[in-house]
């Protein structure tokens, strides 16, 4: 358990930690009738024509074996290493889902339109409900780092930990070919096909079929089972988790469409952690039935031999792999700063090498605007902004300074004339939820034009009248790159009709190739600065600053 102060406290470990799954009823019913379909066919066939043959499994002689066989040292440390980050994206991706517990397969994420949900609540309509209002408490027991509203961690291990499985399932599929392994798992026969059914309705009637010893080779149901872990549920987790990225969709609009969209994109994601999570289950299950000792030593030491001592280095393994989650909890709460330090190191190269050179150009029409746009953030409790509300917004002046040449103080009817465009965009809430929406006002070069950034500013700070989550003004930082990107605004409308206080009055930023908490709202002043480290904690923004969220957040 890790003590919190009272501030803390009250977001990490709230009163309310009731969990609930809801599934929608069609969704129950199409799982059910997707399990049970083969199961029955299998049940009927055995009930019908008895259990099918299946041909005797040859004793199998080393001296005599041609073919490529045993587990070779770089796969049995690639089965490791896959197992252990493997275990760590399940963990941080369930607190990431925690952080808006709702699945759907449209992009408006409309409440009620959800297809499962992890909270006992429905959203009220008597008054504003936040996306972090929505949030849900999650022990830490399953997830990394677990309670509540702790997103910038768990991104944090989950990015750290994809490089890891991502780099880990190249070298073994590179291996895999150089090898000659990749023949065991690969079928080279469509008889491969009625083989593995035929050892299905084996296994499907609880009547274990004859197993080859898996040292020497696998029966066709393994080796297809395999394949797909390989060669399919690894592409499809990864390419569903870059197709939630706002630089990939609003820059490849088409690439989220294979999945049904971004959300759809998001519960695939989710679909594919459960087949990990129950293919190990499975494949554990057979290892400890099949004969552990063996087994273990198969794919712990590479040799074939009933010794305990490859099951009793398995089962080091296991407890070393449950302490890294213990060493895990203790980092992302007493050195968090160094997590987020080492997920920058890492991914912030790749993002400004790849990612941040794909400028937004997606495009969406009026029909596709959400009919529901989470609200999202701390409202402004100022008493200046409030006066302004009342007047809407009539005496607010925009202040743009620091290091320019030309700083300003302007109305929004002065802003409105410098030129307003118009984009209808999608907007990604770190948090996962997303909604399209049209946004009207000035792009950020029409005023970078106007006010003339000195040479050394590098940096544009955004503040606002709102407050950020542990108190203090919120602020967030761009890089002067970045609000020179196409489609970034400074808004004063939203579909069709001026901000409202809820959605961010008098301005809000719009910059499509990031997440949403980029995106300031209730801007009070801009300015120009020579790094974003000259401000708050040095980390970018304060929800960087206190939260640990990323500095160039584009996926």
């Amino acid at each position: 358990m890790i003590a919190f102060d009272a501030a803390h406290r009250t977001v990490h470990y709230p009163p309310d930690r009731r969990f609930r799954i809801w599934i929608k009823p069609s969704f129950v019913v199409a799982a059910i009738c997707l399990a049970l379909t083969p199961l029955v066919a299998a049940w009927v066939q055995a009930a019908a024509f008895g259990l099918p043959y299946l041909a005797p499994i040859p004793e199998f002689h080393p001296a005599n074996l041609a073919g490529v066989h045993g587990f070779p040292w770089w796969l049995r440390w690639a089965h490791f290493f896959n197992f252990v980050f493997l275990m760590m994206l399940v963990r941080s991706g369930l607190s990431i889902l925690a952080d808006h517990p709702r699945l759907y397969f449209n992009n408006g994420c409309t409440p009620g339109t959800e297809w499962i949900r992890f909270t006992p609540l429905h959203v009220p309509t008597d008054r504003m409900w936040t996306a972090k209002d929505d949030a849900r408490y999650i022990s830490p027991i399953f997830g990394l780092p677990g309670y509540r509203h702790t997103v910038g961690v768990a991104r944090s291990w989950h990015f750290i930990d994809v490089y890891g499985f991502i780099i880990t399932g190249l070298i073994f599929i590179a291996l895999l070919f150089v090898s000659g392994q990749w023949a065991r798992l690969v079928p080279n026969t469509w008889e491969a096909l009625p083989a593995a059914w035929a050892t299905f309705v084996h296994y499907a009637n609880f009547h274990f079929p004859p197993e080859p010893d898996g040292f020497y080779a696998y029966n066709a149901l393994q080796q297809i089972v395999y394949f797909f872990v390989v060669f399919i549920f690894a592409p499809i987790s990864i390419l569903a988790g870059a197709a939630m990225s706002p630089v990939m969709v609003n820059r490849f609009p088409s690439f989220p469409h294979i999945f049904g969209g971004r959300q759809g994109a998001r519960s695939i994601h989710f679909l594919m952690m459960l087949a990990w999570v129950g293919f190990l289950i499975a494949h554990v299950t057979l290892v400890a039935l099949t004969g552990f000792e063996r087994n273990m030593n198969h794919i712990v030491l590479g040799t074939d031999n009933y010794r305990p001592l490859g099951m009793i280095l398995g089962l080091v393994g296991l407890a070393l792999v449950l302490g890294s989650w213990i060493v895990a909890h203790y980092i992302s709460w007493k050195s968090p700063r160094l997590l987020q330090h080492i997920q920058k190191a890492i991914s912030q190269p790749i993002r400004l090498a790849i990612l941040n050179r794909l400028n937004p150009r997606g495009r969406y029409t009026k029909e596709q605007i959400s009919p529901h746009f989470w609200p999202n953030g701390k409202m402004p409790q100022r008493e200046d902004w409030r006066e302004m509300v009342a007047n809407e917004f009539r005496n607010f002046k925009l202040k743009v300074e620091g290091l320019v040449e030309n700083p300003v103080e302007l109305s929004l009817s002065e802003i409105s004339s410098l030129g307003e465009d118009e984009y209808i965009t999608m907007h990604h809430c770190i948090q996962g939820w997303s909604g399209i929406a049209q946004w009207n006002g000035i792009p950020m070069k029409k005023l970078i034009d106007l006010v003339k950034p000195k040479p050394a500013a590098t940096a544009v700070a955004f503040f606002s009248f709102g407050e950020a989550l542990y108190g203090g003004a919120y602020y967030d930082t761009q890089t002067l790159e970045n609000v020179l990107k196409p489609e970034c605004l400074l808004a004063s409308a939203m579909n069709g009709a001026p901000l409202t206080a809820e959605y961010g009055a008098p301005l809000r930023l719009r910059v499509e190739n990031q997440l949403g908490y980029k995106m300031v709202k209730w801007i009070e002043r801009i300015e120009f600065l020579e790094s974003e480290k000259m401000l708050g904690k040095g980390e970018g923004g304060a929800n960087e600053d206190d939260e640990y969220f990323d500095l160039l957040p584009n996926i």
